[in-house]
Parts: C-alpha cells; structure tokens; sequence
C-alpha cells in the first residue's frame, strides 16, 4: 500500500474533475484543503484523491461505478483489506460483476482486477512529476497521475480490447501496441493531458478565403481603436482634407450616376495648398534701349547686367475623389489646380522689361493661372491584379520623358493611359492642343484661345527592360504647328511669333520625334538616359524656302551612391545646324522643356535666359533650358530648327549631410556644335564654339524633415569662354555672370 501523502487543495481539484469526467458523476463538488485522511467536513463525499481503475472488458463499451450509493456524511474509518488483498479507503466497497466474475478457485482473467471499479488513494504531491500505482493483481501498468490529473497511456484499460494475448510471432509493446518479428515496438510518448473543460479545437484544414476577414475600409479600424486624432491643421499627419478619410458616404458626383451607374465607393477631398516664394539676385549681358538709355552720355550695346526678381506664388487647389486609391486606382476624380501670382523685377537699363522705354526700370505684375482642371475616369480593371485603362481630359500635367527634355507641361488635352501584365508595361495616348502662357509668370492663360499648336503623344514603358531594374521607353510624338498666319505680341510689348530675325514670316512646320530613354540602376551605378531623333518639314527662317528637318539629341547622367554622397556625370548633346541657308535644318530643338539634368535650376545656363539680338527679343537661350534655341522665349515662340546646339559635360555630387540637410555641387562645362547660325544672325566671323564653364551650389534643408517646409538657398557663376566673349565683347569681357536664388516651400 502506498504511502498517504499530502497535497494542496488545487490538486485535488483537478483530479477531482478528472474523476468526475471518467465516473460520469453529475454536479460540481467541493474540495476540501485538508489530508487525505483527515476526517471530511458535514455534506462532503469522500471521493478526493482516489483515482477509478477502468477494466478492460469483453463488450465494446467500458462501465463505471456509481458514486450516488456513497453516504453525505461519512465518519472516519480505517482502510479495509479486500478478500483479494487489495487497499479500499474506509466506508468504500466496490462491486463484484457476476458476468465476468472467476470461479472460486480460479484466478482472475487477463491482467486487470475482476471488479468493475475501484477507489484507491492516488498517492501524487506537489514536486512528483508522476506517479504510476499498480492495481494489485495487475500485470499491466496503470494509469499515469500527475499532479494535474492523468496521463492516459494504457491501451487495453481504455479501450476494453480482448484479452486474448497475441501470436507468439507478434510483439506487444508495453502500451498495447503489436509488431511483425524482429521489428521493435518504438515507445510512445505519453498522450499530453487534455483538460476536460476546455472547448476542443476545429479539425485542421487547409487555408481557405475565410481565412482571410475582409476589412471594410482602411480607416474605421484606427478610429475604432482610437489610434490617431484627426487634425484638420496637420498636412501629414491623419486628416480628413488630405484624403485619409472620406467626407461623405456615395458618390461624389451624384449627377453623373445615370451615365456611370451607382459608386459602390466612398467621396474624399484633398486639399492642397503652397506657398512658393522666390528671391533672385543675378547678372546677364543686358543690351541697352534702341531709342533710349538710362545712363545719358553712353553708346555702349550693352549696359548695366545687375538685376532683381521676386516672385511670389499661392498654389491651391482640391481634389474629388471616388474610390480607394490604396491597392487600386480611384473610379474617378476631379482636380482643379490654381496659382496667383504677384512679381517684381528690377534692372537698371530701359527698355528689358516693356518694349516702351518711357515705362521705367522696374515692373509689378500678377497674374490668375488655371493649371489643372480635369477630370479622371477609370474606365475598368483589366486583370485580377488591377492592370486597368482610364482616361483623363483638361487641363493636365504630363512629361515626355524622366527628365523633362522634350516637353514638359500642363496644357489641354486628353489622355488614354494605362497598364497591364502585373504593371510591367504601362503606355501613354494622348493629344495636347497649347495654352498660351503668361509672360511674366510663365502660367497658363485659360481664358485666351488656344494655339494652333498641336502635340500628338505615344509612349510606353516597360519595367525591368533590358535587364533586372532598369525601365525602358519607347515614345514618338508629333509636333503639328499651324501658326504661319500669326503675329503675336506678348504681355510686356515684345514681338513673339514669328521670331525678330531673318525673314520675319509666320511659318509652319510638322515635326516627328522618335525617342527612347531609360532609368534605373546597373549594379551600383544609377543610369538614366535619353535620346531622340526629330525629322519633319519647316519653313527655313532665312531663305523662306521649304526645308527638311534632321537633328539628333542625347543625354545621360551616371551616379553612383557612397553612404550618404552621390557622385554624378552628366553628358549632353544636342546637333547645331551646320548652314543657315541650305535646304536642310540640323539644330535640336525641343517643344517645351523644363531640363531636370546636370543640376537643374540651380545651373547658370539653365536658369537664366541670356538676349541675344533684337535688343533682348531673341534670347540666346530661354529660362529654365538648356538648348541654345534663338526663340524670343519658350512660352511663346515656336520651335527654331536653325540653332548652334550645344555640348555639355559635368560632374555633381550630392552630399545628405543629416535627413533634414543636403548639400550639391556642379561643374559643367559647355560648347556650341555649330557657331555657323549665330555668325549669320550677329553678322560676325569666327566665333569660337567655347562658352564656359558653369559652377553652381545649392543647400537645402527640410526642418520637419517633409516637403511640408522647404528652404534652398543656390549660386551660381558663369566663366565666359572665347566663345560667349565672342558674343558680348562689347561688354568688356567680364570675368563672370552670376545668379542667387533663395526659395521658401511650404506646403499643405
């Protein structure tokens, strides 16, 4: 008889439930914290810690005893001795089945007591890991106790198999299992304990779409949980006017649901708001007045170069959008983009700002621009991974290319576009008809009538071509002008269509670029690149004779990333005509270009227009470009085929001092490919192709680390070579032009 040992009240709860799940004992029943055989308290039953034996029997199923016959209230007795010489705790007596009972004399069958059940102490403390008491008698082991209940491991007592024993050339393990002959039985390892009261787990299955809880909006779950506030003040942050959640549920556009159908999607609103201010110190060859100057007593052809710009742009604007634009794009969305503009120039010659002398040497103006106003359509989804088509009409911005050589702009328009094969393939349809511009701010004139200058646009674009990360495109464009018949002045008096140099005629022309251009990244090394060959029919400028166009144009920027410096070489080329009066015009030129190459506005020659003849009416070339295309500007003249071209290399390298901190550096230097074209329109020999070299700096820095506030300080020099001399030698040969430009963004 094993020893009675103590244990805690927990314990004898959980083999109590145990118990109670194998005996089928009805009720709950409270434990007791005292020793097993400490006498029990009034309406207790003395069934804790005992464990019931289950025989293994001839029928399927497995009986149990019935503890209703146990007494409510039972005095301590002392442990009795069975005839068989079995333990059974005082006042417990167990019962005999006739059926299965041996003859007197014989002994019991199979290796389990002949009684059906049995209450005997089930001696396990705190510490005991387990504890496995044989029934006497019992050949086979019996049930494994732990202190939290039992660890069921015997086969024949639970699942009343005959007992018949196995053939002599099979093996049974320990655990009731059987093996062929000299094959041995691996153990088992102990079943793990279920508790009894648990919910039993769903049967394991494979991973279906109900796996998958689909959620009704990305921003009722972080207004559920109280995640972030809302503040209509914060531009980058969670806010409700910069689309994170909708103002209203359904369309936002009611009245066109007749046309488009009911919107299963929700209306946002973004809003947008910037404040872009400029201030620009600088110096170019300034020409002094045809009628007049403002230093009386001088005859030089060129004056005082010192000069003054502000200029100040509000941009607001909203959005409407229908749809989640998350993992998708928005059904639809109207746009409308405006800009007042206010700017102030001061110069110290007459007659550079307005072609009346009589108006002084300085200007204010402002102007109202519509710079986008359309509405997007998304026509429908193409495959399960949201390849689609949509299309876009108005007022709209687009990029010919990565780095704006060819056209940049926002004009009026509409736009088939789309993608498909998992977004590796994306392409562009569209036509542009021109907006005429603003002279002095450079935005769109809505409310004037369009130019008769057209622009037919196809592109596409394929990822990872030719090799892993690299994008490719193809494009070709159409350039249709039919602005022979006009003459058009701008806002300051200046004659800007046609061109005031060779013959003075309107004149028309169809131009076809075919392009190709890429970026992405090789190895380490960062690539972008662009190329195009333009051909058509123009109107040659100084013969007036009809005229062939073939120029060619190339450029491509390396860098390569070291921690937090990038180093860059730029390279750029475009074709100069080689005879202003054959049949045959060679010079590049592009249909509004906004260059974002060899360090953009921060460049001395790309920021900066510099006159040329005409008393500053035909520029040399025009602000914010890098082409030498003769045209009185690139907002209102037409594209000019007879130019000299131009050479450029450099090298820039880009240094992220801190997140919110970045310095830039250039040097580029530049010739003409042809000086044939400025010798004929300056009347001058033998000017050399050397323009100089172009030094530029720029800081900027980021104090929230966003775009939300920016502030970027740049200066630039210009080291004239033989070349530009050539050009403005009556200036004295300065030893250099220059341009500072300070600009504060802030954005909402």
């Amino acid at each position: 008889m094993s020893p009675v040992r103590p244990r805690t009240s927990r314990n004898l709860m959980t083999v109590a439930a145990t118990a109670a799940l194998f005996a089928g004992i009805a009720g709950s029943v409270e434990a007791r914290d005292t020793r097993l055989n400490a006498a029990p308290l009034d309406g207790q039953k003395e069934i804790f810690g005992f464990s019931q034996v289950l025989r293994r029997n001839t029928g399927p199923d497995v009986r149990q005893s019935t503890p209703d016959s146990l007494p409510e209230t039972v005095a301590p007795v002392e442990d009795e001795i069975d005839a068989d010489g079995r333990s059974r705790p005082g006042g417990l007596t167990g019962r005999t089945d006739e059926s299965t009972a041996p003859a007197p004399g014989e002994a019991p069958a199979g290796d389990v007591p002949d009684v059906e059940s049995d209450w005997r102490r089930a001696p396990d403390e705190e510490g005991i890991e387990t504890t496995n008491v044989p029934a006497p008698g019992a050949g086979m082991p019996g049930p494994q106790i732990r202190p939290g209940g039992f660890i069921l491991n015997d086969r024949v007592l639970l699942t009343g198999e005959t007992e018949d024993l196995p053939p002599p050339d099979l093996q049974r393990s320990a655990d009731g299992r059987i093996a062929p002959p000299g094959v041995g039985v691996t153990p088992l390892e102990p079943e793990p304990y279920v508790d009894p009261l648990a919910v039993p787990l769903p049967p394991p299955r494979a991973a279906g779409p109900d796996d998958f809880i689909p959620v009704p909006d990305r921003w009722r779950l972080a207004d559920t949980l109280n995640l972030v506030k809302d503040n209509p003040y914060d531009p980058y942050d969670h806010n409700t006017l910069k689309g994170d959640k909708p103002i209203w549920e359904g369309s936002c556009f009611p009245f066109l649901e007749p046309l488009l159908g009911e919107s299963e999607t929700d209306c946002f609103i973004i809003l947008l708001g910037i404040s872009d201010t400029v201030f620009e110190p600088r110096s170019f060859p300034t020409p002094t007045g045809v009628q007049t100057t403002s230093r009386s007593g001088t005859n030089d052809i060129f004056g005082k170069p010192d000069q003054f710009l502000f200029n100040q742009n509000f941009i607001h604007g909203f959005s409407l959008v229908n749809g989640d634009t998350a993992f998708r794009p928005q059904d639809i969305e109207f746009r409308y983009t405006g800009v007042l503009n206010a700017n102030y120039a001061d110069v110290e010659e007459r007659r550079i700002l307005r072609a009346d002398p009589t108006t002084g040497t300085d200007r204010f103006d402002s102007h109202y621009g519509i710079q986008e106003l359309f509405v997007d359509y998304h026509i429908a989804n193409i495959t399960d991974r949201y390849d689609f088509y949509s299309i876009r009409a108005g007022i709209q911005p687009f990029s010919s290319d990565f780095r704006g050589f060819l056209f940049q702009d926002n004009q009026l328009g509409v736009r088939f576009f789309g993608n498909w094969d998992n977004n590796l393939w994306q392409y562009n349809l569209a036509w542009f008809r021109r907006l005429e511009k603003d002279t002095n701010s450079g935005l769109n004139e809505a409310f004037k009538t369009p130019r008769e200058d057209d622009v037919f646009i196809a592109n596409v674009y394929r990822q990872d071509f030719p090799i892993l990360g690299v994008t490719s495109q193809a494009t070709a464009i159409y350039n249709r002008n039919r602005e022979g018949d006009d003459r058009y002045f701008d806002d300051n008096g200046f004659l800007a269509r046609p061109a005031s140099f060779g013959s003075q005629r309107g004149r028309d022309y169809d131009v076809v670029y075919l392009g190709y251009n890429v970026d992405g990244r090789i190895g380490r090394v960062n690539l972008t690149g662009s190329g195009y060959y333009a051909f058509g029919n123009d109107d040659n400028v100084f013969t007036d004779e009809s005229s062939t166009i073939s120029a060619f144009f190339a450029a491509a920027e390396l860098s390569m990333d070291f921690d937090w410096a990038r180093w860059r070489l730029s390279g750029l080329y475009a074709s100069g005509d080689s005879d202003p009066y054959d049949n045959k015009q060679g010079g590049f030129d592009a249909i509004f270009e906004n260059p974002q190459f060899a360090g953009g506005d921060t460049s001395y020659w790309i920021r900066q227009q510099i006159p040329l003849i005409g008393g500053g009416g035909t520029g040399l070339s025009s602000r914010n470009a890098v082409l030498p295309s003769l045209r009185p500007s690139k907002e209102h003249g037409q594209s000019q085929f007879v130019n000299p071209g131009i050479l450029l290399v450099g090298a820039g390298a880009d240094f992220d001092l801190a997140p919110s901190f970045r310095i830039s550096g250039n040097a580029n230097y530049m010739w003409f490919d042809d000086t044939s074209s400025l010798e004929t329109l300056r009347n001058q020999g033998s000017i050399d192709n050397d323009i100089g070299l172009d030094l530029s700096a720029a800081a900027i820095w980021r104090p929230y680390q966003t775009q939300n506030f920016v502030v970027r300080l740049s200066g630039a020099v210009l080291l004239p070579g033989e070349g530009f001399n050539d050009l403005y030698a009556a200036q004295g040969e300065r030893d250099y032009y220059y341009s500072v430009l300070a600009n504060i963004i802030l954005t909402y």
